[in-house]
């Protein structure tokens, strides 16, 4: 019988997971296993999943989920988001770029847009008519947010965008595009704002290529460009010009937990692939298992995951209190994220010469594991947050 993927830690289930998020992290790997993963070689080699599967997801009730119910949302909290967030890595369809849509672009709308943009966004992105993306990186400035380009000047009740962003997920398909925009260069951070781009209505709008990336195929990444698009000034995030920056802040510990719980999903499924594995595989005439150097290995990932889960559940925990500090969450996406690469690393090694085949799920959470680190602020950049709290 095969090891589950939520079982092989043997955590008791968190606080968080209440019956109706339990039920919908099992409908949600239910339903990904039926509509997403007969597909998942086919995405990764066209290097995007099809659209269909948005809007199809969206009748699933997968988009959204934590959207109140008047904005076309599901009612629910981050508690219900991180059951989808963690049943696309425990279904190996991590490139699937819901959990980004969901949990990072919808919530600024909700949190900073007013009522009208609300009511006009919010219920068509439930639907998946509507897939978001966050242009923050630019060719130029990374992790440093501060150093953004892109400018968006305000014209009559116009704002002009002009400016490039790079590494952008969701970027072929998104058709509603936070962008973060200089409204005021010489103010530094206090002149960033939060600008929405709505694709399908504006002029001067280009996407550039389909990024051919090491890891996660099957979610499309692109660079973005802007020349002269003009949008209503009633497309700002905000009352005010220059609250970008202080509205990025707000939300970036979510994102960072959401990274975290993507982390330890994986790192779930690759220990109950690998110690099926090395139960079956024979060498010298008994299974990988029975040698000690596989025991010892395994025992040291299982401790190690074990202790992030526990952390990962404490912050999930917390942020549904309000009180997850941007260090907590840091320390949770840099924690987990170095301990995926490593898992999926010695997975890789206790598979032999098949984990590095890519027929082996195994070799794709190695490739796709790696840019944890890097995306929603480096682990360097996280441990110089976290450095700020000593």
């Amino acid at each position: 019988m095969a090891t589950m993927p939520s079982e092989v830690l043997g955590v008791p289930r968190p606080d968080w997971m209440e019956d109706d998020v339990a039920m919908l992290a099992d409908m949600a790997s239910r339903w990904l296993e039926a509509e997403v993963v007969p597909h998942y070689d086919r995405y990764e080699k066209q290097e995007m999943v099809d659209r269909s599967a948005w809007e199809d997801a969206g009748a699933a009730g997968l988009l959204c989920a934590a959207m109140p119910e008047e904005y076309g949302g599901s009612g629910g909290t981050y508690a219900h988001e991180a059951a989808i967030i963690e049943a696309l890595g425990r279904t190996g369809t991590d490139g699937f770029g819901i959990a980004l849509h969901s949990a990072i672009v919808a919530p600024y709308i909700l949190h900073f847009g007013s009522e009208e943009q609300k009511q006009k966004w919010l219920p068509k992105m439930a639907t998946g008519e509507l897939i978001g993306a966050i242009a923050m990186t630019e060719p130029g400035a990374g992790s440093d947010l501060q150093g953004i380009k892109t400018s968006a000047k305000k014209d009559g009740n116009h704002y002009v965008i002009n400016g490039s962003k790079t590494f952008i997920t969701n970027g072929q398909h998104a058709n509603l595009i936070i962008v973060v925009s200089k409204t005021d260069p010489a103010k530094g951070a206090k002149g960033t704002s939060l600008m929405v781009v709505e694709t399908d209505e504006v002029e001067g709008f280009r996407r550039g290529r389909n990024l051919d990336k090491v890891g996660l195929k099957s979610n499309d990444t692109s660079e973005l460009f802007f020349d002269d698009v003009r949008i209503p000034t009633a497309n700002m995030l905000g009352t005010e010009e220059g609250q970008g920056f202080a509205q990025l802040m707000t939300e970036l510990p979510q994102e960072r937990l959401l990274i975290a719980n993507q982390a330890i999903s994986m790192i779930e499924r690759a220990l109950a692939i690998t110690i099926d594995y090395v139960k079956e595989r024979k060498a010298f005439g008994k299974a990988i298992i029975d040698f000690q150097n596989t025991q010892f290995k395994l025992a040291e990932l299982k401790s190690e995951a074990v202790m992030a889960r526990v952390f990962v559940n404490h912050c999930v925990g917390e942020h549904l209190k309000g009180q997850l500090s941007t260090t907590t969450a840091s320390m949770a996406k840099y924690l987990t994220t170095d301990l995926q690469c490593k898992v999926a690393d010695e997975c890789v090694q206790l598979h032999g010469g098949y984990g590095y085949m890519n027929e082996y799920p195994v070799a794709r959470m190695f490739r796709d594991a790696r840019v944890q680190r890097i995306y929603g602020g480096t682990n360097e950049i996280m441990k110089l947050l976290i450095a700020r709290s000593l």
